[in-house]
């Protein structure tokens, strides 16, 4: 019997890469093949100490590095990262099962936001008003917190951590990662990078494991600031236990997304936006557009071609040269879970239209897979209608009008992303200003923003006040100081002589 060598998981402290062992171990799949390729750590409070305290005396120096330093480190990481970029996306494709393609793209917004980061000395520029009183100037400024820390979701492997650590520690900040359990290894890949753009030691640090990891940074009394993307259940939880303990947090939850098509739309360029939006990353992303509602005639329109579609997707293993136009969902675990609601909604009286659930391949029989699916006659009450699946399923709800769409949407209790597809003006402005969302497509089935742009979830998709990216990523990560001086002599101060 041949035994697989597994790949290394070590944490990184103060500069230094470690294997633990003698811990509890979680094992990190190859969801294409059902494969075990590596063992993460399951870290207690011991070693989050350790990374904590590490990022904390590194902070003082951070701080007093000038800004221009600091973004000229990103400016080579960036190169890096990009002279690399093939290996990323292997590694997001091995070890989460995204299309190389769909690696690709989101390793690229990860890039963006590195790229904003290097902008740091402009976007920490304050403001100042000469003579606010007579004699009296006043100024702003932004500086960091100190300790911050991201807690990131396994569907982005890449991304998501890029959304956080190079803007925090381009803001002055040091930084404690902690990524999925479920896919370390690029994470820590995207850090030995970072390393060797010279990121001083101690300055970010990566700890791996579950839930007393992370309850032992949440209650940390060094640390400032908390940022995670994942389930909306979770997110909740960890901005309540953060909040409780004197932390910033920016906590990103899950959602339900809806997309409005109208009789009007145009149906090649709908169906080509709506299997995207439903069935892209295997539709493991908080902004996957989970639910069609078709007003009117459109559903009669639609649906035809839309099976067609997806009926057309080609399902199988990532890590091969011929890429199919879908991967797997992320554990054998989940992909039970989506079936299951797919079965509940068709015992609850849906109707399934396009049947995904044998799906599979021959050359990976193991693998974690789902097809397209599509569930038509959704009715509100249904399971499959409130809960986010998660997966390549999309929901299609048949409506009246626009104002009942608006309506069906605005009772959700999510708010991450919704959209319309119609060659309304009319319509378009009338949902755009009145659906309870926070990012708005029109015509667009995936209204995700890029790194300048905050990335702003409602209710019960953001539990927090400054969302991540953009201009309100850098407030969540600095706090503002306001200085009025005054200073007297000839000529200066309370009276000015001529």
């Amino acid at each position: 019997m041949v035994t697989k060598t597994l790949e290394p998981c070590p944490v990184f402290i103060g500069g230094e890469w470690r294997e633990i062992s003698g811990l509890e171990t979680s094992p990190v799949y190859n969801p294409s093949r059902g494969d075990v390729i590596s063992e993460v750590p399951m870290c207690g409070a011991d070693i989050v100490n350790d990374a904590v305290s590490a990022a904390a005396d590194a902070f003082p120096a951070w701080r007093d590095t000038p800004p221009v330093e600091r973004a000229r480190l990103f400016f080579r990481y960036r190169q890096l990262v990009e002279e690399n970029f093939d290996h990323i996306c292997q590694l997001v494709t091995r070890e989460h099962g995204k299309t190389l393609a769909e690696a690709r793209g989101s390793a690229y917004r990860g890039l963006e936001n590195i790229e904003y980061a290097c902008g740091i000395p402009t976007l920490l520029m304050g403001d100042t008003l000469e003579n606010l009183a007579r004699g009296v100037d006043c100024e702003t400024m932004h500086q960091p917190l100190g300790v911050c820390v991201g807690i990131t979701p396994f569907n982005f492997p890449a991304m998501v951590p890029m959304w956080m650590f190079p803007l925090a520690l381009a803001c002055g900040n040091t930084f404690v990662l902690k990524p999925s359990e479920k896919v370390p290894l690029t994470a820590n890949y995207l850090i030995e990078l970072l390393e060797k753009a010279g990121l001083p030691k101690g300055v970010l640090n990566v700890v791996h494991g579950g839930r007393a990891c992370v309850d032992a940074l949440l209650q940390h009394p060094k640390v400032r600031a908390i940022s995670f993307v994942g389930s909306s259940p979770v997110a909740k939880y960890i901005f309540e236990t953060g909040t409780s303990h004197g932390k910033r947090v920016q906590a990103n939850g899950g959602a339900k997304n809806y997309i409005v098509v109208m009789p009007d739309a145009d149906v090649p360029r709908t169906v080509e936006a709506l299997s995207t939006a439903a069935f892209g990353c295997a539709g493991e992303r908080c902004m996957a557009g989970s639910t069609a509602l078709t007003v009117g005639k459109a559903a009669d329109q639609l649906l035809p071609s839309l099976v067609e579609a997806a009926r057309a997707i080609k399902v199988g293993p990532t890590d091969v040269s011929a890429q199919p136009d879908m991967g797997p969902v992320i554990t054998a675990q989940h992909r039970d879970r989506v079936l299951s609601l797919v079965a509940r909604g068709e015992k609850e009286g849906a109707k399934i239209i396009c049947d995904g659930r044998n799906s599979g391949s021959a050359d990976a029989p193991n693998g974690f897979y789902v097809g397209a699916t599509i569930v038509d006659q959704v009715q509100n009450e249904m399971t499959i209608a409130r809960e986010e699946v998660f997966g390549p399923v999309l929901n299609v709800m048949r409506i009246d009008d626009l104002d009942h769409a608006i309506a069906m949407a605005n009772k959700s209790s999510y708010g991450n992303g919704t959209a319309i597809f119609t060659n309304s003006g009319k319509a378009a402005r009338e949902f755009k200003h009145r659906v309870k969302a926070g990012m708005v497509g029109i015509n667009i089935g995936v209204p995700a923003t890029m790194a300048m742009f905050p990335f702003t979830g409602w209710d019960d998709s953001f539990y927090g006040d400054l969302h991540i990216q953009g201009r309100e990523g850098v407030q969540f990560y600095t706090q503002q100081k306001v200085v009025s001086s005054r200073w007297f002599g000839e000529g200066v101060g309370d009276v000015w002589k001529k």
